[in-house]
């Protein structure tokens, strides 16, 4: 039996949700973060500015309750009952062992800047440190890799379609990982914490998670809603903590997660700010 905080109604994507998730299809049914997963009794969430990486994560769509966690291929990762399984968002994984762990937060942030008229700011570092962006791409630029160098070279048309962007981010995931992210200037204090943090371990293997919501009680006492790919690509689901649901501690000094060793605090990491 799926627990009561799994059991919210899908519907299918208005208008609105189509052009901030671009990605969603007209005729497959979802429901939203936000309303799938309200805040313990006691706690609210924290205020977050509109437009942000914060609020749009909120609306994430999901899947209807119980739907399994699938690799790349439709091979079986999670059953839709899994205790450690809080939920499926509704977005592919692509068609090749690409969009993993860090990834998949890569994929949101470049999806919420794509949704939000932010294009000429899509630009990631690969491990090697060199610079991947969109607007260089979407001109023509193809990278020539030759062990760590990276040079740039106009080898394509101009594209700006969502095909060309899939295929800019499919080479993005190839060449960055969790390395990439821990190298993030950003360092945000467990004080801060919002949504669109992440925690990560850089390494081969590594893993990372992302922070999807944060609420708090009076106290000051915070937990968070949090979501993850893996190896090998799969599908980005949000997570359970087992009998206390959804919502995890941030309260101790690292924070646990059901399939990677605990996360120090020293592991969360930020996006810049739009044009930083």
């Amino acid at each position: 039996m799926l627990p009561a905080w799994a059991n919210a109604s899908s519907h299918l994507p208005t208008p609105e949700e189509r052009a901030r998730y671009p990605w969603l299809s007209a005729s497959v049914p979802v429901r939203a973060l936000e309303a799938t997963f309200p805040p313990p009794a006691g706690y609210t969430r924290l205020e977050v500015a509109p437009d942000t990486f914060a609020a749009w994560l909120r609306g994430l769509p999901l899947r209807p309750p119980g739907t399994p966690v699938q690799d790349f291929q439709g091979g079986g990762i999670l059953a839709g009952t899994d205790g450690r399984l809080a939920a499926v968002a509704e977005l592919d994984a692509g068609s090749a062992d690409l969009q993993q762990c860090a990834d998949s937060i890569l994929r949101l942030h470049a999806e919420w800047l794509w949704a939000t008229n932010q294009k000429a700011r899509i630009a990631y570092r690969f491990t090697s440190g060199h610079l991947a962006s969109w607007s260089a791409y979407a001109a023509g630029d193809r990278p020539r890799i030759s062990g760590a160098k990276v040079t740039w070279e106009r080898k394509a048309p101009a594209s700006s379609t969502r095909a060309t962007f899939r295929a800019y981010l499919d080479l993005v995931f190839t060449y960055a990982g969790t390395l990439s992210l821990q190298a993030e200037k950003n360092r945000p204090g467990r004080e801060d914490v919002r949504p669109g943090d992440f925690f990560v371990t850089g390494g081969s293997p590594g893993h990372t998670v992302l922070v999807l919501d944060v609420a708090q009680d009076v106290k000051g006492r915070r937990i968070a809603l949090i979501g993850q790919g893996f190896t090998p690509a799969q599908d980005f689901h949000v997570l359970s903590s087992g009998r206390q649901g959804p919502w995890f501690s941030l309260e101790a000094p690292e924070v646990a997660t059901p399939f990677w060793k605990p996360f120090p605090w020293a592991s969360l990491r930020r996006f810049a700010a739009p044009g930083k």
